[in-house]
């Protein structure tokens, strides 16, 4: 018991993490925050780059998953840390009547937002760990490749309990912990080959470098069940992706 609650705690200890660097818990969000803004532009071509494409395809696995948990559900899906828009016009496309708000802290994000989407959707400019919604408001959450960004992921989880219906489901897909035996080709790949990309396509070698350290120091899937388990949410699906590069949680609301 002792040691399952020592692993939970290991989404807190990103809290003063900036990548490899200790920092304070304010620093990290304001440097969190200043870097997506400033990859926003060129962030989709990155995600093409880096993934090879397949982010597309896991992104569009997630939006499947999504509106199967929305049937029956009224109510808006809040897209949390929605970047760019992938998810949340990927649902609005296949159910045009449900209301969905991208909810990002990053500005530049939203602004990338909005000029692909126009006002199909809805935008919210807001931290994840302090959501200006009411209780119990929301059909369904999405968080995709996000939640390691949080400042403060666990309560990150915690508020997007709040927000949810009874019943909600958070779709959640991050980065993991991939086998033993493909371990190798991907370090080499996150380590040499994505900090590269990023100094060449977005001229910012530091924040790409600062997203692979990121992903190295994400929980495993097992850890992150555990966290949504302490924040009242019952993960009832996983699914992995490229041997367990990502890793597709869905859970709902007790």
């Amino acid at each position: 018991m002792v040691a399952s609650q020592e692993r939970v705690k290991e989404l807190d200890s990103l809290r003063e993490t900036f990548g490899a660097e200790r920092v304070a818990e304010a620093e990290r969000r304001g440097a969190v925050r200043a870097l997506f803004d400033r990859i926003a532009p060129r962030y989709d071509l990155m995600n093409d780059l880096m993934s090879f494409g397949l982010h597309r395809l896991w992104k569009r696995a997630t939006v499947r998953v999504a509106l199967k948990q929305l049937q029956g559900k009224d109510g808006p899906l809040v897209d949390l840390a929605g970047g760019t828009g992938d998810i949340a016009f990927g649902v609005k496309a296949s159910d045009p009547s449900r209301k969905v708000i991208i909810a990002d802290a990053s500005a530049g994000m939203l602004e990338v937002a909005r000029k692909r989407g126009g006002d199909s959707v809805e935008y919210l400019h807001a931290e994840a760990e302090d959501l200006p919604l009411e209780d119990a408001s929301a059909a369904g959450v999405t968080l995709v490749f996000g939640l390691r960004n949080m400042t403060d992921p666990a309560r990150a989880l915690a508020e997007t309990a709040r927000v949810l219906q009874p019943g909600g489901s958070l779709v959640l897909l991050e980065f993991s912990k991939p086998a033993a035996w493909f371990a190798p080709f991907y370090g080499i790949h996150s380590r040499f080959v994505i900090p590269a990309i990023g100094a060449m396509v977005a001229r910012d070698k530091g924040a790409y470098t600062y997203l692979v350290e990121s992903i190295r120091l994400f929980p495993a899937a097992d850890d992150v069940t555990r966290a949504l388990d302490k924040a009242g949410l019952e993960t009832i699906e996983t699914r992995a992706f490229m041997f367990g590069v990502a890793v597709l949680h869905v859970a709902v609301k007790k």
